[in-house]
C-alpha cells in the first residue's frame, strides 16, 4: 500500500513481510541484538510471514552466511553493506526453506528491495549471487 491507502500494483502481502523483516534484521543487524529482540522493541507486530523470515535468518545465519560466502567470489558476507547482507540472507532462507516460493520470485523480490534500498550498483550484483546461491540450493 502507498502512504494514502491506496494499492499499490505488485505490492502484495509478502511484498511488505519482505519489507518487515528487512526492517527488523537491519534494526538488529546494526543493534547487535537479535531478531527476537528487534521484534520485541516494536510496537505492531509485523505478519507471521515477516516474522517467521526475521527469525529463521537470525536462526540460520551461520549457515546462510557460509552458502552465501561461496558464491561471492573474492570477497566475505561482513564486507557487504549492512541492508545487501540482510537482503542477501533473507533471500538465501527463502531459497532453502520455502520451496513453495519459486525461485525467480526470490530473486526479483531480493533485487526489488536492494533497488529500492540500497545503492545503484547492488541489484545487479545481488541478482548474479543469489542466482548462484540458487543453483546450488535447489533443483533447477
Amino acid at each position: 500500500m502507498s502512504d494514502d491507502g491506496a494499492v499499490v500494483p505488485g505490492f502484495g502481502a509478502r511484498r511488505e513481510a519482505r519489507e518487515d523483516a528487512l526492517a527488523v534484521l537491519y534494526e538488529a543487524e546494526i543493534s547487535g541484538d537479535g531478531a527476537a529482540e528487534a521484534l520485541a522493541r516494536r510496537e505492531a507486530q509485523p505478519s507471521l510471514y515477516a516474522r517467521e523470515l526475521a527469525l529463521g535468518v537470525d536462526a540460520d545465519r551461520a549457515g546462510i552466511d557460509d552458502l552465501l560466502g561461496r558464491s561471492l567470489l573474492d570477497w566475505r558476507v561482513q564486507r557487504l553493506a549492512v541492508i545487501d547482507r540482510v537482503v542477501a540472507r533473507m533471500a538465501v532462507w527463502e531459497l532453502l526453506n520455502r520451496p513453495d516460493v519459486p525461485t525467480g520470485v526470490v530473486l526479483s523480490e531480493a533485487v526489488a528491495l536492494a533497488t529500492q534500498y540500497s545503492s545503484a550498483e547492488a541489484p545487479r550484483f545481488l541478482n548474479g549471487v543469489l542466482r548462484a546461491v540458487a543453483d546450488q540450493a535447489r533443483d533447477h
